[in-house]
């Protein structure tokens, strides 16, 4: 995958997170935990687009390593909201299943880029 198809997925990723989160519930709890998820959830294209703008291959690196948290982070708050049925399981799936991907691109990019010793 280039850089441009990952930085369109990632904003694509984040395009759905901004929908889930005006689709929670009103409740306190939803929409703090709703916050924590748009917040890391969009967090995850942002970070990329400065990953694409690395000035050596340690920025990339520790910029891969934002990514890679903030993807994480996601994960956790769409398994909070389904373990409190705040959403269903089966309505975050598919964009669970993307957070992971991406995560498990953004490791593989971080063990390549410190194998190579260059981005």
């Amino acid at each position: 995958m280039t850089r441009e198809e990952m930085k369109n997925r990632t904003k694509v990723y984040a395009n759905r997170i901004v929908k889930l989160c005006s689709a929670l519930p009103g409740n306190w709890i939803a929409q703090t935990l709703g916050k924590q998820l748009l917040r890391s959830g969009t967090s995850v294209g942002a970070n990329y687009r400065a990953v694409c703008r690395a000035k050596s291959n340690s920025d990339f690196i520790n910029k891969l390593r934002i990514v890679e948290e903030e993807c994480d982070e996601s994960l956790f708050w769409m398994e909070l909201l389904v373990d409190n049925n705040l959403m269903k399981a089966v309505r975050l799936s598919g964009l669970m299943k993307e957070a992971n991907e991406i995560l498990a691109m953004v490791v593989s990019s971080a063990k390549t880029a410190r194998a190579s010793g260059r981005a």
